[in-house]
């Protein structure tokens, strides 16, 4: 069962996932380099970066599968090295590359886990029934596992990554060869899994899965995190102040001149205007004033939504410079 929030001597609440400058070497390649991460219970960290950049072998680390070279992890408050075999009972984890028993059934597959995991038969029964369920695998369980597809495969996974209610759940390119229609069924588990006693770390090259589902991002290149903070944050950090849209009735003539300061003109149309707002707040109620005043009459005035896929862009090509 995920255990109850952890609360320090100080009052404030440990968070369940902690690591200071976690390091991993394999020989002369640093795979990892001084990666500080923070998730809080009830939060969605998603981890984004090119193949090789050192995702894996990060979440490898949490799950104490993994001991770090330079660094620490701790998960719940306890350390992945000398308390490893408590931790891995806190973890569920997905892995990109899982293996299946190709000849065993669902429920066989998941009863086999829970005898690892140490749970009771009979709670292992009710669980496992609940999350194929939940997971749309419930008419399956009669299929050996070697007639699943990739996708169905890779449900299962998830449900054994569930099974002992951990209190992190790594995931690694959770929704990897599914269909758009089973992809969006994991992506409401995953939602519904948001609890104030769990913290998900999610890694995916899936830029809309992860501003999607996550609370902040981390990315990660060449083993280091190059940029850390909630969608918004990073879009403010580096694509700049919102861009606003204004969409008159009738002509434009004139209405640029009337933009007032903290507002910078951008694009214009025949009868619409876009500019980059340095405070929305103060500067898109003068904007309707000014508007106004002049006898222009406003249809919409509204932000243009700009893609976590455009940060990411930025992200990588600010590095490729430095």
């Amino acid at each position: 069962m995920v255990p109850p929030a952890i609360m320090r001597g100080d009052g404030a609440m440990t968070p369940l996932i902690e690591t200071l400058e976690l390091g991993k070497r394999f020989g002369s390649l640093v795979a990892v380099d001084q990666v500080s991460l923070r998730v809080e219970a009830g939060e969605v960290l998603a981890l984004l970066g090119p193949n090789g950049a050192g995702k894996t072998t990060t979440i490898r680390m949490l799950a104490s599968i993994l001991g770090p070279t330079q660094g620490w992890v701790r998960i719940a408050g306890l350390d992945t090295v000398a308390h490893a075999s408590q931790v891995r009972r806190q973890v569920g984890m997905l892995t990109e590359h899982h293996g299946l028993y190709t000849r065993m059934k669902a429920m066989e597959y998941l009863a086999f886990f829970g005898e690892i995991y140490r749970l009771r038969p009979e709670s292992v029964e009710e669980r496992a029934y609940s999350l194929l369920d939940r997971l749309g695998l419930s008419e399956t369980i009669e299929l050996r596992l070697g007639a699943y597809s990739k996708g169905m495969r890779q449900k299962l996974a998830m449900a054994r990554a569930l099974l002992h209610d951990p209190a992190v759940l790594l995931l690694d390119e959770p929704t990897s060869a599914m269909d758009p229609e089973s992809a969006r069924l994991v992506r409401e588990s995953i939602r519904g899994l948001r609890s104030g006693n769990r913290a998900i770390v999610v890694c995916t090259h899936n830029l809309h899965e992860a501003e999607t589902l996550a609370d902040r991002i981390a990315v990660i290149r060449k083993g280091r995190i190059v940029a850390q903070g909630s969608p918004e944050e990073l879009k403010r950090e580096f694509l700049g102040s919102p861009i606003m849209e204004l969409r008159v009735a009738g002509s434009l003539d004139g209405a640029a001149r009337l933009l007032p300061h903290g507002a910078t003109l951008r694009e214009t149309g025949p009868n619409w205007l876009r500019f980059q707002a340095e405070d929305p707040e103060t500067v898109n109620p003068a904007v309707v004033r000014a508007m106004g005043m002049a006898g222009i009459e406003i249809v919409t005035l509204s932000e243009i939504g700009r893609s976590l896929e455009e940060v990411y862009l930025s992200v990588m090509q600010s590095e490729r410079s430095n």
